[in-house]
């Protein structure tokens, strides 16, 4: 027999949920992905996700019809809700009243959610970083669980790489797992899938996109950046941060507090040592100077903004590729 090798995407199933691609865009705020960047992902067969984190319930009422709005076929649209935030409870709610295709939750698990999912029809996903939060979920009734490891943008749970941990958490659950944190190409989708993986979560790919909800000098930061310009921050939320070195990573890299203009109230447990939100917003508002640019461990390699639909053809075309050269060392066998 000739050998032969794999062209097409194994399908991702989480739910309703069935994309032409298994690859999930993430869910970063503030601002960053809303509707313009979380349609385009879903139009070019994706997953989409909208962050509701730092804007109103409002807003992201807003963000979701509008992205309803501008899926041209089939494609599907969820929001990132993170426990950690005082508003959580009310934005899934309203998450769930606008009937979004999922929805999926970090920073922490909460009981209710999955009850809440599971009443109104809506798949829940959680963000885990181990194989023991990923049994967890499952047995709360999570959809799905996304494995977040070490070289992810923002706020990390680990300090381990994400394909040390991946096979642990293959092992350990049943429902599908998606690989998140330092996938940029088809050949590291492909690494995923070969280890278990059911599809994969990228976010700092998508920053750089002509469709990102991000001021271009945002973007232009991640262009720019080089390897040894990514530093680690202890956010008021208490965990690590990568983010791309600037004037403000200098500022809170030692212990003084910042002075803080208004508090949101926004998390439920804060350091207030300076405040996160505010960070977040002045870098989107596009002062990438003075406020936290968050970014994953190989922006250095991203070297242009390029549209969504491009940014998927690439990875297609280099995860069948990657297949190709996996099957030409490996003869199939009957």
């Amino acid at each position: 027999m000739k050998r032969g090798y794999i062209l097409n995407f194994p399908q991702l199933k989480i739910g309703h949920m069935i994309p032409k691609v298994p690859i999930m865009q993430g869910g970063m705020g503030v601002g960053i992905s809303l509707s313009k960047l979380a349609s385009a992902v879903a139009n070019a067969g994706g997953i989409g996700i909208i962050s509701g984190t730092g804007i109103s319930v409002e807003d992201m009422r807003f963000h979701i019809r509008q992205a309803k709005a501008r899926i041209k076929n089939a494609g599907y649209i969820g929001v990132n809700v993170l426990f950690a935030m005082n508003d959580f409870a009310e934005k899934m709610k309203a998450a769930i009243e606008e009937k979004v295709d999922f929805i999926i939750s970090g920073a922490g698990i909460s009981r209710d959610m999955y009850s809440w999912g599971k009443q109104a029809g809506i798949p829940v996903i959680s963000i885990v970083s181990s194989a023991k939060l990923a049994r967890i979920s499952e047995r709360l009734g999570a959809a799905a669980v996304v494995v977040e490891g070490f070289e992810a943008g923002g706020h990390l749970g680990t300090d381990r790489p994400m394909f040390a941990i991946l096979p642990e958490v293959v092992e350990a659950v049943s429902i599908p797992v998606i690989a998140a944190g330092g996938i940029l190409t088809g050949d590291d989708i492909a690494k995923a899938i070969a280890m278990g993986a059911s599809g994969v979560q990228m976010g700092t790919r998508f920053v750089a996109s002509e469709e990102c909800d991000a001021p271009f000098a945002f973007k232009q930061k991640y262009v720019d950046a080089q390897k040894e310009d990514l530093v680690l921050v202890k956010t008021t939320v208490g965990l690590n941060g990568r983010a791309i070195k600037n004037n403000f990573t200098r500022l809170i890299s030692g212990p003084d507090k910042l002075k803080i203009a208004k508090c949101h109230d926004c998390l439920k447990n804060c350091s207030y040592r300076f405040c996160t939100l505010d960070s977040l917003v002045t870098s989107v508002n596009g002062d990438v100077e003075n406020g936290l640019v968050f970014a994953g461990a190989r922006v250095g390699e991203i070297k242009e903004i390029l549209p969504v639909k491009q940014i998927i053809n690439n990875l297609t075309l280099e995860y069948h590729e990657a297949m190709k050269d996996r099957s030409l060392k490996q003869p199939l066998s009957l």
